[in-house]
């Protein structure tokens, strides 16, 4: 069979495999509705305090896993596609384990399978998440009051940040591409779709958060959503699939680090959020992580969003996590090691089609023959820093910044 046969063939696959999966919508279907949290800090603060109960829909991804598995069947794992395709099969597979499995220990168990745990080691053997997390929040405990900007305290109403954030996305994308809306369900500050934004109706944000949102949500998370919908030949690649998480959360964080759209308070939160993740794998229940997030200065509203992205999908007594958030300081270094070894060896293309779609790093090098074929097109939009020599200066700022956690001993990057 002839090249562009293979790729019509796994093209046709990757159709199939969109469709199958559509269902499949692990944050939003593991989430709490906004209730849970009026109900429980209501009776927080009158002093009755209880668990959260939570119901979670019954699901069953019988036929999508049949389909999936029809799907792997047909395809060439020595292909590049082919593999890809196996790869991703294999991670929808687990995302609908743990959804159907929500609210009991095995979601756990295949959260971990999914994101990892935070003892386990950053990449290049380095320090484990945990360790690289407490490092951060350390740091902070030090430096925070010293290092806060003054226009991050002052305090912008959801609807004044919809408004800036808007005209930052119109200017960027000459036009109403990136909608930026209120939503008062909303129990995360903010949530990034392919055309969407949404804001936590009544949420007070700062002029970081304006900034973070612009590069983080917008930049990466939407912009390689729409970029991946203009692939003919691989549709998936608009698709947030779990395996693409730490990259995906990685490539968003170094993003904000080298746009100085960061600053320490905001590595705190990911940092304390890594932590929690550890204390509710040993033992720790909701209240007990809800109370470690006060007493780390986040107020009442926050800390329960803080705990909640820790328990979504889980059992709330202890003992079990939904380990997502151990993913960013992984990715971030992952990412970080992969740019700067890219640049050591001028291959800094790979960093452009990193924003083609959602893919990992592996996906990239691997599909480095597609791209320069014409078989995957390239990214429509890049981030302005990717376009200025992939933000060299911001690059050599951010690994003076690495080597704290040294990073120069992570990873081995594109190879």
């Amino acid at each position: 069979m002839d090249a562009s046969a293979d790729i019509a063939r796994h093209a046709a696959l990757d159709a199939r495999l969109v469709r199958a999966v559509r269902g499949i919508k692990l944050l939003s279907l593991a989430s709490w509705p906004a209730t849970v949290q009026v109900e429980f800090l209501a009776r927080w603060r009158s002093g009755r305090t209880a668990l959260p109960q939570v119901e979670y829909p019954k699901l069953d991804f019988t036929e999508a896993r049949r389909e999936m598995a029809a799907i792997v069947s047909e395809a060439d794992p020595a292909h590049p596609l082919g593999a890809y395709l196996c790869d991703s099969v294999a991670s929808w597979n687990r995302a609908a384990c743990l959804l159907e499995s929500l609210g009991t220990a095995q979601a756990c168990a295949e959260s971990v399978a999914l994101f990892g745990r935070p003892d386990e080691p950053l990449p290049g053997d380095g320090p484990t998440t945990r360790e690289a997390a407490r490092h951060f929040i350390q740091i902070a405990g030090e430096l925070d009051r010293e290092l806060l900007a003054q226009e991050e305290q002052v305090p912008v109403s959801a609807t004044a940040l919809a408004l800036q954030l808007q005209a930052d996305l119109d200017d960027f994308f000459d036009g109403r591409v990136i909608a930026v809306e209120l939503d008062p369900q909303l129990i995360a500050k903010a949530a990034a779709g392919a055309t969407r934004i949404r804001l936590r109706a009544g949420a007070a944000f700062s002029d970081y958060d304006r900034r973070q949102l612009f590069h983080h949500e917008a930049l990466v998370h939407s912009l390689t959503a729409l970029n991946g919908r203009i692939q003919a030949n691989l549709p998936s690649l608009a698709l947030a699939s779990p395996r693409v998480t730490a990259t995906q959360e990685g490539l968003a964080t170094f993003a904000e680090q080298i746009t100085g759209s960061i600053d320490i308070e905001r590595m705190k939160r990911i940092s304390l959020r890594i932590e929690a993740v550890a204390m509710a794998l040993e033992g720790a229940d909701f209240l007990q992580v809800f109370r470690y997030f006060l007493g780390a200065g986040q107020d009442e509203a926050e800390s329960f969003s803080s705990a909640q992205r820790v328990f979504r999908g889980v059992p709330v007594g202890g003992g079990s996590a939904f380990t997502k958030d151990t993913v960013y300081l992984r990715g971030l270094i992952g990412v970080h090691t992969f740019f700067r070894r890219a640049l050591q060896r001028d291959r800094l293309r790979l960093c452009r089609w990193l924003f083609a779609g959602k893919m990992t790093l592996e996906d990239v090098v691997r599909f480095e023959p597609l791209f320069a074929d014409g078989s995957l097109a390239e990214p429509r939009w890049l981030p302005p820093w990717v376009e200025r020599a992939s933000g060299l200066a911001g690059m050599l700022a951010f690994s003076l910044f690495a080597n704290r956690i040294r990073m120069d001993r992570l990873g081995d990057g594109p190879g």
